[in-house]
């Protein structure tokens, strides 16, 4: 495996403390191979000796300095650098110790969006109050745990909810929480996201194929309607209907059969005409001599 010089995917963060808390400062470095790590003080390597009951650590990249009671004589720059075979990297922020105390405040608040799906969704935040506060972000009253869809980052006094990419289910109310020594605040905002729209299905087109005549005829149907189709000597012919159906003749009343008329299917079949019913003619009675 090729090596990588150190970088640092989370930069130190600046820190105001109430003198007598804790102060913490952390980062992230990546790099091949694993870089090794120190920590500064105003430009000095940080010893036991200089910062009595700090505690130092470096596990999966992540670099860590905590001192359990900060006083006055700790405000300073802290810096962390990492190093390997292939190179440096060094990050710098601010230790601010004060006996003062201010409780939070959104100096940026959250803002309502509505964006589309499969969209980039930034939720940004800025706090202040001293000492810094602590921030999480919830949605529908549930607390949001960075990870590959939902990153939460922070640069200074701002603070970020990146979503990679939204669908509708990341709809709802979203809360961003801020709280110290000092007092608590509350920021929330709607996020919708839009789906894609569902397309209209156009009207059924029924197509009839006359093989007699090579002829196409494309007809929309409606449930209200009936239409009627006949083919004679090859010419295609339509008829809609009336939409109320034709009245039914009357039984007729006497016992004697009369011809059937032909149907539909007999006179659309092949285009052929059928022959009429022969007519029997009666010879009339012939008149007797007058005498």
């Amino acid at each position: 495996m090729s090596t990588q010089a150190p970088t640092f995917t989370q930069p130190l963060q600046s820190v105001v403390a109430l003198e007598g808390s804790a102060a913490t400062f952390e980062a992230q470095v990546s790099g091949n191979p694993v870089p090794e790590v120190s920590w500064f003080r105003d430009g000095q390597v940080l010893s036991a000796a200089a910062l009595p009951g700090a505690q130092i650590s470096f596990s999966d990249g992540r670099a860590v300095l905590m001192i359990p009671a900060v006083t006055a004589a700790h405000s300073g720059r802290f810096s962390v650098r990492a190093t390997n075979g292939a190179g440096q990297a060094t990050s710098t922020a601010e230790l601010l110790v004060t006996v003062e105390t201010a409780p939070p405040n959104f100096i940026q608040r959250l803002q309502s969006m509505t964006v589309r799906q499969g969209s980039q969704v930034r939720l940004d935040v800025r706090v202040a109050g001293i000492p810094t506060p602590v921030v999480k972000f919830y949605r529908e009253g549930a607390e949001i745990q960075s990870s590959a869809d939902f990153q939460i980052v922070q640069e200074g006094d701002l603070y970020s909810l990146l979503i990679a990419e939204a669908f509708p289910e990341d709809s709802g109310t979203y809360s961003v929480n801020a709280s110290n020594s000092s007092g608590r605040a509350t920021s929330t905002a709607e996020l919708l996201v839009q789906g894609d729209e569902v397309a209209v299905p156009a009207k059924k087109t029924k197509t009839i194929m006359s093989t007699s005549s090579q002829m196409t005829v494309e007809s929309h149907f409606q449930s209200s309607s009936m239409m009627e189709m006949r083919v004679e000597g090859g010419v295609v012919t339509q008829t809609l209907a009336h939409k109320t159906p034709p009245r039914v003749p009357p039984k007729p009343t006497s016992t004697s059969k009369s011809p059937t008329p032909p149907s539909l299917a007999a006179r659309v079949a092949g285009g052929r005409h059928q022959s009429p019913s022969p007519v029997r003619h009666v010879k009339a009675p012939t008149p007797a001599p007058v005498r």
